[in-house]
């Protein structure tokens, strides 16, 4: 219950208040995680899966021993988790982001919005017009909303505390070191391998989740349904395709196409049907994307009092069979405990 209150009130802090302004906790990880690259890195994977394990397995730990910590103290528990999910969730700045791009981009200040662009994502904007520069935008909410938002509450409502933490620093590692750079194409593979992993499901909830509230946004589930069905294994990232192909089918437009980087292009295939986004597809973008939100955390705070609690049970009643049965062997076993005492003699 501690969790699940914590969940929702961590969500409502981020609805209402958006990331913080000064001392973000994630950005002091970066720059932390950034300090212990720069001793360790070696060109080869064996160093970046060294670098991923220390950079995971401290926010994880840290979150265990906050967990344990206040395992008797729930109204504790429920503060920290609620601190931690507004930590490490980012849907109202997201939000904004895209209805910023929409203004600027209905105003035709093309300039002003190639520089906001890199609040969204990493593409080089210095030749982008329109049309690209809102398909950028609705391509990164799309994502986005899965990694900053629907992944966190999944793995907060699983693992608790640790699960929040963990997600977000491998999620943040990936944006560090996870893409295919001289520099990084091996150091920074177990990075990107470990958030593919913990995106696999959130992606596809997302996906679904997407299908399912198109309509507030005047979308066809219909129709996301058949391009996310259709499309959504085409992207050449597992996970990233689920989130973009449902929302080209809720929106009726087509994604995908010639994606360039800084020093770098990469050609992408299309997903849905229909126009190239334009300024007035971000706002319905954003509107799914706050939909979305809403249907995760309900989902996230209900599993630790559901699904969670009967997993729960299953685990000790499993402990406690298995420890009852040891304690049958012993009786009933006299010459196994007789071997036992004379071999460790």
């Amino acid at each position: 219950m501690a969790n699940a209150v914590g969940l929702l009130a961590g969500y409502a802090l981020d609805r209402l208040l958006g990331d913080p302004r000064r001392w973000h906790p994630v950005a002091g990880f970066g720059q932390a995680a950034g300090a212990l690259e720069r001793r360790l890195y070696r060109p080869d994977r064996t160093a970046g899966a060294a670098f991923t394990a220390l950079a995971v397995g401290g926010p994880v730990l840290l979150g265990a021993v906050a967990t344990a910590a206040t395992r008797h103290r729930p109204v504790t528990r429920a503060v920290l988790v609620a601190a931690g999910t507004w930590t490490v969730l980012g849907g109202r700045t997201l939000r904004h982001e895209a209805t910023v791009m929409g203004r600027t981009l209905r105003d035709g200040d093309l300039p002003a919005a190639r520089r906001r662009l890199g609040h969204l994502c990493g593409r080089d904007p210095s030749t982008l017009g329109e049309s690209e520069l809102a398909r950028a935008t609705v391509e990164s909410v799309a994502e986005n909303t899965s990694d900053a938002v629907v992944a966190p509450l999944l793995w907060g409502a699983v693992a608790g505390l640790p699960g929040l933490l963990g997600y977000r620093a491998a999620n943040t590692l990936d944006a560090m070191v996870g893409h295919r750079s001289a520099r990084y194409a091996r150091f920074g593979t177990p990075a990107a391998r470990l958030d593919d992993v913990l995106n696999l499901v959130p992606s596809r909830l997302t996906g679904l989740l997407t299908i399912a509230v198109a309509p507030v946004a005047n979308g066809d589930r219909q129709r996301a349904w058949r391009v996310w069905r259709r499309d959504r294994n085409d992207h050449p990232s597992p996970n990233a395709g689920q989130c973009e192909a449902a929302m080209a089918g809720a929106l009726g437009v087509r994604l995908g196409g010639r994606n360039i980087y800084f020093g770098r292009s990469e050609v992408r295939p299309f997903l849905g049907d229909g126009p190239r986004p334009e300024a007035r597809h971000l706002r319905r973008a954003a509107r799914i994307s706050g939909a979305v939100g809403l249907a995760a955390v309900g989902l996230a705070a209900a599993y630790p009092v559901t699904v969670g609690r009967l997993v729960g049970a299953l685990g000790r009643h499993g402990l406690v069979a298995a420890a009852g049965g040891r304690r049958v062997v012993g009786r009933r076993g006299p010459g196994a405990a007789a071997v036992g005492r004379g071999s460790g003699r």
